[in-house]
This record gives C-alpha cells, structure tokens and sequence, in this order.
C-alpha cells in the first residue's frame, strides 16, 4: 500500500465524440498518435479512465462514456453533482459525528472531498485500486494527503480483509464492467467489512446494474450483517444504496431523526428530510429482502 498524488502529464485532445463536445484529457505522453487513440476512444477499446470538459463540467468515464464514473462543475468543485452521491451521505442520519471513516473507490473523488470538507473532526481514508484513476486528482480538486486524510493506492479486499483498521463508517463503491465487483462475492469480504466497523458502525454500499448481478451481493450483506440492512431507492441514477449496521440490535428512531435531518440539510445543503423518508419507506417495504431474491 503506497500514499498517492497526482500527475499533470496529461493529453488533450478535442472531443471526438458525436454530439459530445469538449475537451478530452488522457493519461498519455504528448507525442501519442492522436489518430490510434481517437478510434480507440470511438470503438471503447480505450482501457484507461478519461476525462471529458465542457462548459464547465467535467466527468471521468472509464473505456467509453457509456461509463461515467463521477461528475463535476469546475466552478463547484465540492459539490455533490450525482443523486446517489447525495443519497450515500444519509449515513449521517444514522452517525452524525464519525470519528473515522473508509471509503472505498476514489472516481472523481466527490465524496471525499465531500466529506473533507463538511466533517472536519472526521479521519477519512480512501483506497483506490487503479494509479491511473487517483493520477486525476488533481484535475477534480481533491485535496492533498494530511494529518486527517489520505488516499491510499490499494486492493480495498486486501485491506478490509487485513483487519488492521477500524471505521465508524465504510463507503463501498467498487465497480467492473459486470456492475458490482464480483470479487466482493468471493473473498469473504462482507464478513470483514462488518469486523471492520466500530460498535455503532454502518457501511453504505452503491448497488446498480441488473438485479441478476447485484443480487448475491444483497443476500450476502444480509447475512453478514444479520439483516439489519436497510435498502434506499435513487430514482434519478436508477441505483440503490444499501445501508449495514454493525450492531444486530440497532433501530433507527425515525421521529428523533426529522429533527437531525433538517439540521444536516441547513449545514449541508442536501435533502436529509428526503433521505429519512426513503430509508423509512425501504425498511417498511423490506426493500433489501426483495432486492437479493
């Protein structure tokens, strides 16, 4: 495991994408022969993340951009652009004060530096697999490592499985070109998260693609965390995030939770009244059970 900064040698080139205009920025030396690497763009045999700007946003796709992987406006560079970005942070109805938290996949990094920036008190890793991925750090504005915040170039199973940290929260956000990572599936790694977690800890986990993909992972998070999982639904990215608690007896207090809520949404600017009432709504309908059969 190695600490990570980013790299500015980086290649621009014009949008070559129809109806996308823009600027695109590839990890790539400039005496690169633009043409190869335009038809590999156009046909998605490009096997490195990229970045397309234009008018002010700026988006990281992997391949092709059938996969954006995060979002950005330059001019808000600590905003949470995607809806399930907003949704994972509802975490905080849960543990309004972590004192230490993981996240797992870097992308753009709108989450972590979300999270630097409105949880101050709050310790936060990150562990990225992919150099190639953590070399645009710089281009979307994600602070430099110190005393409370790091980002680690490492397999996330590796180091969950280690056991050699513990987190109030943990974000999962792993992705290959199946949907979730299916080696979360076969490394008992859901087991090691929930070992990871402090007393009181939660794990929120992105969940998207085809329910035959995602579904084993669900089942195996319920079992792992003895069902005490709740499901939440965001509509607008078609994607759902799933909420673990470490403790088997935890209970949300829903009406004590309005309260927190509308104090999260003035000191963050993100819907918690909202949030509250989708994870109200999933434990009502038993969303996660239905989701992992």
């Amino acid at each position: 495991m190695r600490s990570a900064q980013g790299r500015a040698d980086l290649l621009e080139l014009p949008s070559p994408f129809p109806g996308e205009p823009g600027t695109v920025r590839l990890l790539e030396p400039a005496f690169s022969q633009a043409d190869a690497l335009v038809e590999q763009l156009l046909s998605g045999e490009y096997r490195k993340p990229f970045v397309l700007e234009h008018e002010g946003m700026c988006a990281l796709y992997f391949g092709s951009l059938r996969f954006q992987q995060s979002a950005m406006q330059t001019a808000a560079p600590h905003a949470l652009e995607v809806a399930y970005t907003q949704g994972m942070m509802a975490f905080l109805l849960f543990n309004p004060r972590p004192r230490a938290m993981t996240l797992l996949g870097l992308g753009g990094g709108s989450l972590a530096k979300f999270c630097y920036r409105h949880l101050p008190a709050t310790s936060i890793t990150v562990l990225e697999l992919d150099p190639d991925v953590i070399a645009f750090r710089d281009v979307f504005k994600v602070p430099q490592d110190d005393s409370r915040f790091r980002v680690e170039c490492a397999d996330a199973v590796d180091h969950v499985g280690a056991g050699v940290e513990r987190c109030d929260v943990l974000m999962v956000d792993l992705f290959d070109e199946d949907g979730v990572a299916g080696a979360l599936t076969r490394s008992g790694f859901y087991q090691d998260a929930r070992a990871m977690l402090s007393g009181s800890g939660v794990m929120v986990m992105n969940i998207a693609g085809d329910k035959a993909s995602y579904a084993p992972h669900v089942a195996l998070v319920r079992e792992a965390f003895d069902d005490n999982v709740i499901a939440m639904s965001v509509r607008e990215d078609g994607n759902y995030l799933l909420f673990a608690f470490r403790n088997a007896a935890f209970e949300p207090r829903w009406k004590w939770m309005k309260s927190i809520a509308r104090e999260l949404q003035g000191r963050m600017g993100l819907d918690f009244p909202r949030f509250a009432q989708l994870l109200e709504r999933g434990q009502a309908m038993r969303l996660a059970q239905r989701m992992s059969c």
